[in-house]
């Protein structure tokens, strides 16, 4: 398959190669078919791009800049590490990105209800902001242990006015806030907008998030351009769904001697049940709309996942990447638990930023290898979110359980 080939992808059936298509009930073949022929018509239309582009300038704060992590760089004695800096963004990560988008999206299928499913809750409060801007009613299904270690996005989107609908099925993260979302939009498809929040899912879903992040990497390599006059050796990312890996990724596809790293969650070590990364021993398989790699036990049920960043917490990969890397254009590694949390200590105490615990993977990556690149390679890993959220439970692994209570 050749370059253009790539970035021509998904084909007019939804598939990325082997991967991707529309696996729903016949209940909802309709409104995605609806929802892709609107979407088709607004990324031809001028004004509606207009809107978008202004919303992102305006209210969400882009373009994001690229850092330069000049301590780290240090630190680490190789490649120049530049972060490109979605934790900027108004609500705090990437996910406004694509809320913006979508909900222009729902305003021309005249849709005036709208649902999410959230695991970090990042994507939870970029929906219910864009919802209080449009004066939209917001459902918000999270899973109950996701609530419990994210209280503080919890209560971000309440204050604007979303209800916070909290899952008791199954693991009760993620995957199980998908399956409400996903029941909930089958029985009110008349008058509710489902804003997905990864680029995973049922087609259009996984070409609109991916379209509606693309902006992270046509800024990147603008900048890195303007900074240091040639593309970067290596992109860096980590990998849930993967919607801020692929908005980064997707621009430099062309550019084949960048290579681009995605990072998943690696929990407490390649042990079924105890980690979230797909490509580590998962298989092909169909979860929630699309056909993409698992984690699956011999049976085909879908195996329990972990991970101390909940955003990163799910069973399935989203299927461009999927596709990415059956073709060996892109790679996919991980970083554990441990090593993720010793990142998000790295990166505060060298360059004063608290990063989010699902962008700790990446960043744990690139500690790995900076060291032992060339000090005139570049490096450029997507910041996609940051810490606040995280505090608390980073606090308790790395200051101790009494990190957050006062002093006598």
């Amino acid at each position: 398959m050749t370059v253009k080939d790539l970035q021509s992808l998904p084909d007019r059936s939804g598939h990325f190669g082997e991967f991707g298509g529309m696996f729903v009930p016949e209940t909802l073949m309709t409104p995605l078919r609806e929802l892709s022929e609107e979407y088709d018509k607004a990324r031809q239309d001028p004004a509606f791009q207009a809107e978008l582009d202004g919303l992102l300038a305006d209210y969400c704060g882009r373009p994001t800049p690229l850092y330069y992590a000049e301590r780290l760089t240090e630190k680490l004695g190789g490649a120049k590490v530049y972060l490109k800096r979605e934790d900027l963004l108004h609500t705090g990560a990437h996910k406004i990105n694509n809320a913006v988008g979508q909900v222009l999206l729902a305003k021309r299928l005249g849709k005036k209800r709208i649902i999410a499913e959230t695991g970090a809750g990042q994507h939870g409060v970029a929906t219910a902001t864009v919802c209080a801007r449009f004066g939209m009613e917001c459902v918000v299904y999270m899973g109950a242990v996701d609530m419990e270690r994210q209280a503080l996005n919890v209560a971000r989107m309440r204050l604007m006015g979303a209800e916070v609908r909290g899952v008791e099925a199954g693991q009760r993260t993620l995957k199980e806030a998908v399956n409400e979302a996903m029941r909930d939009w089958v029985a009110t498809v008349e008058t509710t907008h489902y804003i997905l929040g990864s680029a995973l899912g049922a087609h259009p879903f996984p070409m609109m998030v991916r379209d509606f992040h693309r902006v992270i990497g046509t800024e990147a390599r603008e900048q890195i351009l303007a900074k240091e006059g040639r593309l970067p050796d290596m992109l860096v990312a980590c990998v849930g769904g993967g919607s801020n890996a692929i908005g980064l990724f997707h621009p430099f596809l062309g550019d084949e001697k960048v290579r681009m790293i995605g990072v998943e969650a690696g929990g407490d070590g390649i042990i079924p049940e105890r980690h979230a990364a797909r490509f580590q021993g998962g298989k092909l398989g169909v979860l929630q709309g699309t056909k993409t790699w698992l984690l699956a036990n011999d049976d085909g049920q879908i195996e329990l996942t972990h991970s101390v960043s909940a955003g990163l917490d799910y069973a399935a990969v989203g299927p461009e990447h999927a596709n990415l890397q059956s073709l060996g254009r892109a790679e996919y590694t991980y970083a554990t638990d441990k090593e993720a949390l010793e990142a998000f200590r790295e990166l505060a105490q060298t360059e004063g930023i608290l990063p989010a615990l699902e962008t700790s993977h990446a960043i744990a990556y690139v500690c790995k290898v900076a060291g032992s690149m060339p000090k005139s390679d570049i490096i450029v890993v997507s910041c996609s979110g940051r810490g606040d959220k995280d505090v608390a439970q980073a606090a308790k692994y790395l200051l101790g359980e009494d990190a957050l209570k006062p002093t006598s």
